[in-house]
Order: C-alpha cells, then sequence, then structure tokens
C-alpha cells in the first residue's frame, strides 16, 4: 500500500506539506530545494513519482539548514 506522508525510500515521515489535508494548501518543501536526479533515478520504477521523499533521503538537508538560516526578504 503507498502512503503519500511516508518517503518511499525509508519509509520515514516525508514532511510532505501536499500528503497532509491539514496543510496542502502551502508548498511542499521540495520545491524550494534542487534534488540530484541521480537519487531519484536510484528509486525503483515503481515507487517513483508516488510520494516525496524524506529530506535525508533526498540528500537536501544542508540546503533546508541553509535556506533557515538566510532570513526571507
Amino acid at each position: 500500500m503507498n502512503d503519500s506522508r511516508r518517503c518511499p525510500a525509508c519509509g520515514a515521515s516525508n514532511d510532505c506539506s501536499l500528503a497532509d489535508p491539514r496543510t496542502a494548501a502551502q508548498a511542499c518543501w521540495c520545491y524550494n530545494v534542487s534534488i540530484d536526479p541521480k537519487v531519484l533515478e536510484a528509486l525503483p520504477a515503481e515507487l517513483r513519482n508516488q510520494a516525496c521523499l524524506c529530506p535525508r533521503c533526498a540528500e537536501v538537508e544542508a540546503q533546508l539548514q541553509a535556506a533557515k538560516a538566510t532570513p526571507a526578504d
């Protein structure tokens, strides 16, 4: 069974705002990062485009931390 709130790579919460009805009107964290296509290609084909990866599996934690440290204008 596919759960759009779980990372398809590790099964942890993917923190996808679009998958949660309470926050579905907000942009997902993944909209503001650059995910290496090789990370996505490493997923089995049947798991691609089913749910967001978690930030750890997407290898973007540093990008998210940098965005938090930079004040928004």
